[in-house]
């Protein structure tokens, strides 16, 4: 740990300096009265005056020779001021001096000890006492605490306001880095929603259809001829989707026409691609969407019809988009296999099974919910259903 004092700051080096100076002054003021005066006792005041002098100069000593030194120097200033009145004048930065360097309560015991050895020593100078001479050494001593836990006060309230400062800058920064890390997160798993319901599963769709093209290959080259020309297709679908991430674009599927042209689209080609008939069904009167919602659902369906032709071995697959007043809906029906929702394996990254855990998180993140239907050799229906009024927070993903 630093145990390094820290440094004054420049107001009250400034005013260390004023009040040095101001003792060095009234001691050589002292001095110089006696020996101007012709006073039988100028050797002795001048003796008295530089040992003062000396022993307040001493600068950074061990601590012990520092606790010392403040009863040295108020063994010297009595001294002086029994030798001489003019030392009742270095009583007021004395006064400052037991302040300073003492607790409050023994600061104020010394600054009235030394108000009233300065009123006695005067008193016995002029030979007589009056209450006059008790005013001078009583409103300096009063002055100097008003002005002392003044700015003792002041200095704890600004201290306070600094540490605050500081505690506020810290929180202003953890604050910053964990929006920054929440943010690249969020990002992180936006690109990942949208890898995998595109890319991914265009590479898989190729995939298969390069499958397909080896198996006729020897037989009917016209045939692998076709699913080599689906499959370049496709690398082109995936490719325009990849230079859409670079521009932050909307899906290619989704300009120049509605949702329903793009899931109808979907569909026909999905049936080109792959041994499975989609077919689109619209319900309900259409209303315009925000892009989030449009991009959303038309992911879903991608993801959807994606599983379906991999894993469900399906004959037929019915995609509708239904308008339901304040809620908007697609659902994927196919008369598959099926499975347990129940028993899904676990995500991996060599085998795959991100695709529901994705369409959950991007139906999850606009307020709408995801249902899926499904029992071995019954086929599987899903169903993701947003409303039309997306919550404010989920604003900024309508431009992926």
């Amino acid at each position: 740990m630093n145990s390094t004092a820290p440094a004054l700051p420049p107001t009250t080096h400034s005013l260390a300096w004023c009040l040095h100076v101001l003792v060095v002054a009234l001691l050589a003021l002292a001095a110089v009265r006696a020996v101007a005066g012709h006073q039988p006792d100028a050797g002795p005041v001048t003796a008295a005056a530089a040992a003062c002098a000396v022993v307040y100069a001493v600068g950074p000593v061990p601590p012990r020779v520092r606790r010392s030194r403040r009863a040295a120097v108020g063994a010297c200033w009595l001294v002086l001021l029994a030798l001489s009145a003019d030392g009742v004048w270095v009583a007021f930065p004395l006064y400052f001096l037991q302040l300073h360097l003492l607790p409050r309560h023994a600061g104020l015991a010394a600054v009235a000890a030394t108000t009233a050895a300065a009123v006695a020593g005067f008193a016995v100078h002029q030979g007589s006492f009056s209450p006059a001479m008790a005013i001078g050494p009583a409103l300096g001593a009063a002055v100097a605490v008003a002005v002392v836990w003044g700015y003792q006060a002041l200095y704890r309230e600004s201290e306070q306001r600094r540490r605050l400062i500081e505690e506020l800058t810290a929180t202003r920064a953890d604050l910053a880095a964990a929006q920054h890390a929440a943010g690249v997160l969020a990002e992180r798993e936006r690109l990942a929603r949208e890898i995998h319901d595109t890319l991914a599963q265009g590479l898989s769709s190729i995939q298969l259809l390069l499958r397909a093209a080896e198996r006729v290959l020897p037989r009917t080259p016209e045939n692998a001829a076709r699913y080599v020309h689906q499959a370049r297709q496709a690398a082109v679908d995936n490719l325009a989707e990849a230079r859409r991430f670079v521009a932050a674009l909307a899906p290619p599927a989704l300009e120049g026409t509605t949702l329903a042209g793009a899931l109808e689209r979907l569909c026909a080609t999905t049936s080109t691609r792959h041994r499975l008939t989609a077919r689109f069904h619209l319900t309900g009167e259409p209303v315009p969407l925000a892009t989030a919602h449009e991009v959303a659902l038309l992911r879903v369906a991608q993801s959807a019809l994606a599983n379906t032709a991999r894993h469900a071995e399906a004959a037929t697959a019915d995609v509708t988009l239904r308008y339901l007043g304040d809620h908007v809906a697609v659902h994927v029906v196919d008369d598959g296999r099926g499975f347990d929702p129940t028993r899904l394996p676990a995500p991996d990254p060599e085998t795959g099974g991100f695709g529901l855990a994705a369409m959950h998180a991007r139906v999850h993140a606009l307020g709408g919910t995801l249902t899926i239907e499904s029992a071995p050799g019954h086929g599987t229906a899903l169903a993701a259903r947003l409303p039309l009024t997306p919550p404010a927070e989920t604003e900024p993903e309508a431009r992926p």
